[in-house]
């Protein structure tokens, strides 16, 4: 009976010295595979981030331009002064950000001369929501100078 399990013992022994390094390459190939969907995580929610950075960038800049139309018009027909209306350029800007779906401030300093449009948006994430990341705020700032020419 001992000599049977003992030759059973040197036959697993056996089995088992012959493979050898089995089972090694799959904990590579998975940690590979981790390390890999990890960077292309980043890269795809890092991106999408970046994007809709400059889209609140881009539309803070348009809802500036929008703005620093509403030139208040009885100051300068009468030549006193060109500055922004403040009320009308806050909804220009306010409408248009409204119009793109997303929120924003208005700033009007310089005694309106100057209109500063800031966009606050989020990004939804893709492959940072698997680790409870489900959103990235953003934020786009412009700011419009009215200018004038001298003489015209």
């Amino acid at each position: 009976m001992i000599h049977a399990v003992r030759n059973l013992l040197v036959r697993c022994r056996a089995q088992v010295a012959g493979r050898g390094d089995r089972g090694s390459m799959s904990l590579f190939l998975a940690l590979s595979a981790l390390a890999i969907l990890m960077v292309m995580g980043l890269l795809v929610d890092g991106g999408g981030a970046l994007n809709a950075s400059n889209r609140a960038t881009s539309l803070a800049q348009e809802a500036a331009r929008a703005a620093g139309e509403q030139v208040d018009a009885a100051q300068a027909i009468q030549g006193t002064a060109i500055t922004i209306d403040p009320d009308a350029a806050r909804g220009a800007a306010l409408d248009y950000l409204a119009a793109a779906g997303v929120q924003g401030d208005v700033q009007i300093t310089d005694g309106g001369q100057t209109l500063t449009v800031t966009v606050h948006d989020t990004y939804a994430t893709h492959f940072a929501s698997l680790l409870g990341v489900g959103t990235i705020h953003v934020d786009g700032t412009a700011t419009a100078h009215l200018q004038t020419q001298a003489g015209g």
